[in-house]
């Protein structure tokens, strides 16, 4: 069975309820109408004015039968959601006042049904940015205990089987996190860790990347990356791991044992960390492109519950398969 596969029959094994922030976006109610006809979801939320997603779904020739729609400033949960939004930010100089009008704001709206459990999982950013998905998810939702950095995986699939999980791997952060200071790279290895379990399954082996080897190179950016590993060490993780490593001495166990003897993850990496965006995107396209494998994400990861960024691009089968995948991570 291939990833996406596997993720939708996760997902509809789970039979959660997904809110969908953008709500007025055609091909998000596209979209969900296969989540519910395929059973990935027991329900869906559209937010927005309810007379406009009617008529963009009757343009689009979309049933909405048995979904939801929320328009935020009329639902009865208003004085409910904006006075918790201000027990969360009142911190920060909120009033009550301004959370009455800031929480109708859809993805803040989406983000405060899933801290609630009025839903199990959110998706957005077909019309929204990164950056705002993100500042919605940790104003509301907030970091899993211990972490403090939001980031971003992709899987790999359709690799070389020698490699990770017959040829699948998780790249990370490869989307949010441009050059991760020392705890962050930390948290973010992490979060990958975990994401390797949710996502392939497995127990995670994972290697912090960097143009080093065990010192053979003397630079701060090496520094980094052994700092993070001290953290980790210091921590207490579950799972393997090991740097800092160039790519071959991770991947190739005979280059294992010429540049890290004894290292613990030879000849088992299933999950790449990289030391920066630079290196974490352009490797994740250089593999897709010139390996011709395929890449699905990003995902975002360390969130406390799942909710999942999309590109503004993103087709109807792309909002779909982001959704399986979200909803297969709620517990």
């Amino acid at each position: 069975m291939d990833f996406v596969s596997e993720m939708k029959a996760k997902a509809k094994s789970k039979s959660k309820r997904l809110v969908l922030p953008e709500g007025t976006d055609a091909r998000t109610i596209r979209a969900a109408r296969i989540l519910m006809d395929e059973e990935l979801v027991i329900s869906v939320t559209l937010l927005g004015k309810v007379a406009e997603i009617r008529e963009i779904a009757k343009q689009e020739g979309v049933n909405l039968s048995g979904i939801n729609i929320v328009f935020p400033q009329a639902d009865s949960s208003l004085g409910k959601y904006a006075h918790e939004y201000y027990e969360l930010r009142k911190h920060k100089g909120m009033t009550e006042e301004l959370a009455k009008n800031e929480i109708c704001e859809p993805l803040r709206w989406g983000a405060m049904m899933v801290h609630l459990d009025d839903a199990d999982a959110m998706v957005a950013g077909a019309e929204n940015t990164t950056g705002d998905v993100l500042r919605a998810g940790l104003s509301i939702i907030g970091m899993l205990p211990g972490l403090k950095t939001a980031s971003s995986c992709f899987v790999m699939t359709n690799m070389d089987p020698q490699y990770g999980v017959d040829g699948a791997m998780i790249f990370s952060d490869c989307a949010v996190v441009p050059n991760p200071l020392v705890d962050q790279l930390a948290d973010i290895t992490e979060s990958a860790a975990l994401s390797c379990r949710e996502f392939l399954g497995v127990e995670p082996v994972v290697a912090m990347l960097s143009f080093s080897t065990k010192g053979s190179a003397r630079h701060d950016d090496v520094v980094k990356v052994q700092t993070a590993m001290e953290i980790l060490k210091s921590k207490n993780v579950t799972f393997l791991y090991d740097g800092e490593l160039q790519a071959d001495a991770a991947l190739v166990p005979s280059v294992t044992d010429k540049k890290a003897p004894g290292s613990p993850v030879r000849g088992r990496v299933n999950t790449l960390v990289f030391p920066d965006l630079n290196a974490g995107n352009i490797s994740y396209k250089l593999v897709q492109r010139l390996g011709k494998a395929e890449a699905f994400g990003p995902f975002l990861q360390g969130f406390a519950k799942p909710i999942s960024d999309l590109s503004r691009g993103a087709s109807v089968d792309d909002i779909v398969t982001t959704c399986a995948v979200t909803l297969s991570r709620v517990k």
